[in-house]
This record gives C-alpha cells, sequence and structure tokens, in this order.
C-alpha cells in the first residue's frame, strides 16, 4: 500500500509525514504562547496580589520637579531576574536609602510618568553622595544625570524591580 494522501492543498498532495510534523511545530507554537502568557500573569499578577493584601505602599516621588505619588511594590526575586533579562524598556527610580542631613528621607526621583515614555515597572538605582558633597534633594532625572556628570554622587543600579504604577499627582 502507498503512502496515505490528504486532498492536495493549494495544488499539493501532502502526506501524513508532512501533516504530523505541521502538527508538531504547530503544538510547540501554542506551547510557547501558553508559557509566555503563563509568565506575564506570574509577573503582573505577584504585585498586584500584594497590593490587594496591603502589602504595597504609596510613597511620593517627583518627576521633574513635580511631586507623583506611586506605587511601589517589589517583584519576586524569580520575576526580577526575568524581568532585567528580558524587558529593555524599563524605567528608572532613583533612591537613596541613607536619607538626607537631619534624618529627612530622600523623596524618590523617576524618570518617566503616562505620556513620557511611561511602563510601570522600574529598576531601583541608589544614588550615593560623594565624601565632599552634603546629600540634598533631586528632583528630576536631568538633575540626577548632571550631579553624576559634577562628581557630586554616584550610581548603583541594584537589580531590584518594582511595579510602580503613577497613582496622581501629589497636592
Amino acid at each position: 500500500m502507498g503512502p496515505c494522501l490528504f486532498p492536495p492543498a493549494q495544488g499539493r498532495v501532502k502526506n501524513i509525514r508532512e501533516v504530523s510534523q505541521q502538527n508538531k511545530s504547530m503544538k510547540k507554537q501554542v506551547f510557547k504562547l501558553i508559557a509566555g502568557m503563563v509568565l506575564m500573569l506570574a509577573l503582573v499578577a505577584s504585585p498586584r496580589a500584594q497590593i490587594a493584601n496591603g502589602a504595597a505602599s504609596s510613597i511620593p516621588a517627583y518627576y521633574d520637579h513635580v511631586l507623583f505619588t506611586i506605587h511601589f511594590v517589589e517583584f519576586s526575586p524569580a520575576a526580577e531576574k526575568a524581568l532585567l533579562q528580558h524587558n529593555k524598556s524599563l524605567n528608572f527610580i532613583y533612591r537613596s536609602d541613607p536619607g538626607l542631613p537631619g534624618g529627612q528621607p530622600f523623596i524618590s526621583v523617576i524618570d518617566a510618568i503616562p505620556g513620557d515614555g511611561f511602563n510601570p515597572i522600574w529598576e531601583e538605582v541608589q544614588i550615593t553622595f560623594t565624601d565632599s558633597n552634603t546629600p540634598r534633594q533631586l528632583f528630576s532625572d536631568n538633575e540626577v544625570a548632571a550631579a553624576v556628570a559634577a562628581g557630586e554622587i554616584t550610581l548603583r543600579f541594584t537589580g531590584e524591580v518594582y511595579w510602580c504604577p503613577v497613582v496622581g499627582q501629589k497636592h
């Protein structure tokens, strides 16, 4: 008995082996699509679930001298690693954990808001003031860049990634 033939598709006769290979290829593509969707859901659902559980905090952050309120939720270490490897459009949130003189907090600086290259996924960058410079509040990413250029501060990418939607302008 000869090979099993299917009706011609666009003038071509396919045998069972070709059809089987196409099915396997299609199954692989569907599996990759499902795996990608599951990963995206895990990355997005994790911080959102923390917000629903009250684990998120709202913090002030400056963008171009204007004070905004943002949610601040850290991704899991596995999600952070995946986002740093695969997301080339992260925004930056500049922080200085030691704070300012007199025990005052350093208010974070963000480099985008909705409508200006915004992505709610942020990589934390720690600001350290150099020994000869007194810590001060910076109000924009341009001021951060100028302070780096002047040798006033150094920057350290922490590898920590946060989901930080901007929820409004602070009044």
